[in-house]
C-alpha cells in the first residue's frame, strides 16, 4: 500500500503575531515621535526648501540654487542610516524620460506632463491619483493582465507602475524591533527631540547627511521569474539586471499629495537616491513585502496600499545639486588634478655611497679615504 503524501502545511505568522503574549504596542518607543512641521505655501518661504519628486533624467539639473549643500552619495549604511519604513505610490512621483514618463502605459494609462493639478491624498480603499508610468506594459502579454490573488497588499493591480520609497534615518531605532514604523516620520525622528532637531537644522547639511530616501520604480507582473524575496531593506541592487546601478542623487523633501507646486514640504533638505530605470517585479514580491510589514512591531497596515503621487515638481523648486556616478567620478578626477600638478618634482637621486668593504680596501692600499 503506497503512502499518501501529506499536504504541505502553512503557518499564519501574521495571526500568530497578533495573538502573541509578547506583542504590546505600548512598548514601541518610536510611537508618536514625528516632529510636527507643517506644509507652507512655497511663495511664503523666506528661504525656499528644495522639493521632491523631480526630474531624474540623465543630465537634468534643477534651477533652485542651494549653494554648497550636497546629497549623501555613499550608501546609507555608510552614513549610519537604516531603513525605517517602506511605502509606495501609484504611478511615479519622479520623472525619468524614456523609463517612466508621459509616454508610459498601464491598465489605466498614465499622467500627462506637465500636470499641475493638485492630487488629494486618499485613504485605503479610496481611489488615488496616479503619476507617470513605465514602458513595459503590453496588454497582449498575459503577465501584465493575469489577475493575482493578493493576500496581504490591498488595492494593487498587475500591470501597474509603482514607485517604492524606503526612508532612512541615522536617528531611527536601528537594529531593534522598533526600526520600521508607520507613519515613517516616527521612524525618522525616533531618537530625536524637537530641541535637538532645531539645533541640528541650523546647518542644512546635517539634515541631508542624516535623512535619506531610496526610490525605485517597478511594473508589477504575474510572473514568478521576477520574484525577489526581500523588498524590506531598501533599493534592490543587482548589477547583472541593471537594478540600482543608474542612480540620480539630489536633495529634496518628503512627498505625498498634500504637497504641490504651491504648497511645499518643510521636511527638507533630505537626500534622495533614485534609480532612473524601471524594472519588472512579480506581484508575489510585493505580497511578500506586505507580509513582512505585517510582522513588524509597529502596525504598518496604513502602508499596505499605494499612496497618491505628488505632481511633478517645477524646475524652480528642484535643487541644482544633482549628481550621478559619472559626475561624481569627474568631480573626483578634477579635484585630484590640481594636487598632481602641485606635487614637487622628484629630486635627483643622491650619489650612491661606497660600500663598507670598498672603503676598507682603499684604506689598505692608500692609507686614506677617497675624496
Amino acid at each position: 500500500m503506497s503512502a499518501v503524501a501529506a499536504a504541505p502545511s502553512t503557518t499564519d505568522f501574521v495571526a500568530l503575531k497578533e495573538n502573541s503574549i509578547f506583542l504590546d504596542y505600548r512598548d514601541n518607543v518610536c510611537a508618536g515621535a514625528q516632529l510636527a512641521v507643517a506644509n507652507k505655501l512655497c511663495a511664503d518661504l523666506e528661504v525656499p526648501t528644495p522639493q521632491a519628486g523631480g526630474n531624474v533624467t540623465k543630465g537634468y539639473v534643477g534651477d533652485l540654487d542651494v549653494g554648497s549643500l550636497k546629497p549623501h552619495t555613499d550608501t546609507y549604511f555608510q552614513g549610519d542610516m537604516c531603513p525605517v519604513n517602506v511605502h509606495w505610490h501609484l504611478g511615479t512621483e519622479h520623472y525619468s524620460y524614456g523609463q517612466y514618463d508621459e509616454n508610459g502605459n498601464g491598465p489605466h494609462g498614465t499622467a500627462e506632463r506637465p500636470e499641475w493639478a493638485n492630487r488629494d491624498l486618499a485613504a485605503a480603499g479610496e481611489k488615488v491619483r496616479g503619476g507617470f508610468h513605465c514602458h513595459h506594459y503590453d496588454e497582449k502579454e498575459e503577465k501584465f493582465t493575469k489577475p493575482y490573488d493578493w493576500k496581504y497588499c490591498t488595492n494593487m493591480e498587475v500591470g501597474e507602475t509603482y514607485e517604492v520609497h524606503w526612508p532612512h534615518s541615522s536617528v531611527g531605532d536601528c537594529g531593534t524591533v522598533n526600526q520600521y514604523q508607520t507613519p515613517f516620520y516616527d521612524g525618522v525622528f525616533c531618537n530625536l527631540s524637537m530641541e535637538q532637531f532645531a539645533a541640528i537644522a541650523v546647518d542644512a547639511q546635517n539634515i541631508a547627511s542624516n535623512v535619506g530616501v531610496h526610490g525605485q520604480v517597478f511594473t508589477v507582473v504575474n510572473d514568478e521569474q521576477y520574484f525577489y524575496p526581500d523588498m524590506m531593506r531598501g533599493m534592490i541592487i543587482d548589477k547583472q539586471r541593471n537594478m540600482g546601478t543608474d542612480i540620480h542623487y539630489y536633495t529634496g523633501s518628503t512627498t505625498g499629495t498634500s504637497r504641490s507646486n504651491e504648497m511645499c514640504s518643510q521636511y527638507a533638505p533630505i537626500t534622495w537616491q533614485v534609480d532612473r530605470q524601471c524594472h519588472m517585479i512579480s506581484a508575489s514580491s510585493f505580497d511578500k513585502l506586505c507580509h513582512d510589514m505585517l510582522l513588524q512591531r509597529d502596525d504598518m497596515k496604513d502602508d499596505l496600499y499605494p499612496h497618491g503621487s505628488r505632481e511633478l515638481v517645477m524646475d524652480s523648486l528642484v535643487a541644482n545639486n544633482a549628481a550621478d556616478a559619472e559626475s561624481l567620478a569627474a568631480a573626483a578626477a578634477a579635484a585630484a588634478a590640481p594636487a598632481a600638478e602641485a606635487a614637487p618634482e622628484e629630486a635627483p637621486a643622491a650619489e650612491e655611497a661606497p660600500a663598507a668593504e670598498d672603503v676598507a680596501a682603499e684604506v689598505a692600499r692608500n692609507g686614506n679615504l677617497r675624496a
